[in-house]
């Protein structure tokens, strides 16, 4: 009885249990910031860095793409993500980034057998895209830490803000800005971790 009625309401004219707004599909982007031009073999007697699990601030725990309005609120497009959590991109990014500087005999992720002589703890802190202003901005927090001697050393701690320009308008544009201002951002991390590497 029960489908016979529901078959008799979907015959009638106007009437249908789907939605009448189009399917949207969602967009989904990589955030992998492009290498530095030359990658330097690894160095024979550098240190060997542990790079920790890479935190992420409040509200970019998330993959969806991080949008400020002219009045500083941040939304979240709800058509467009990450393909990971971006702290987890952006560790990857980072770990790439350190390997090719040569600085580093190894850069080992937590879990290795390899001893560390220096450990370094990052926090992404804001990546999010600024239409009112026609940038992207990207933000990380670090701290090194001299594994040798006993306590543990504070040889540093920093922030460091990336930036580059929004070239036009919807998701691909501000995924695009983002992961540049990434990059921008990964490469003044490395220049703070090497500085700090020479209090050691």
């Amino acid at each position: 009885m029960r489908r016979r009625l529901l078959l008799a309401l979907l015959a009638l004219p106007g009437c249908s249990l789907l939605p009448e707004r189009p399917y949207q599909e969602v967009q989904r982007f990589t955030l992998a910031p492009a290498m530095a031009p030359a990658a330097a073999a690894p160095a024979r007697r550098g240190p060997v860095l542990l790079l920790r699990t890479m935190r992420a601030a409040p509200g970019l725990d998330g993959r969806g793409l991080r949008v400020m309005q002219p009045d500083g609120q941040v939304v979240v497009e709800p058509w467009a993500e990450w393909v990971a959590p971006p702290a987890d991109l952006a560790e990857e990014a980072l770990r790439r980034r350190l390997e090719a500087s040569g600085r580093f005999t190894a850069v080992t992720a937590p879990g290795s057998r390899l001893r560390a002589e220096l450990v370094l703890e990052a926090e992404l802190v804001g990546l999010e895209a600024v239409p009112a202003e026609g940038v992207a901005r990207a933000r990380l927090a670090g701290l090194l830490l001299a594994e040798s001697g006993d306590p543990r050393r504070v040889l540093g701690q920093f922030t460091v803000a990336g930036q580059a320009p929004l070239g036009g308008a919807g998701a691909a544009a501000e995924a695009a800005a983002m992961t540049a201002a990434l990059g921008d951002a990964l490469g003044k991390m490395e220049v703070a971790v090497v500085g700090a590497m020479g209090r050691r």
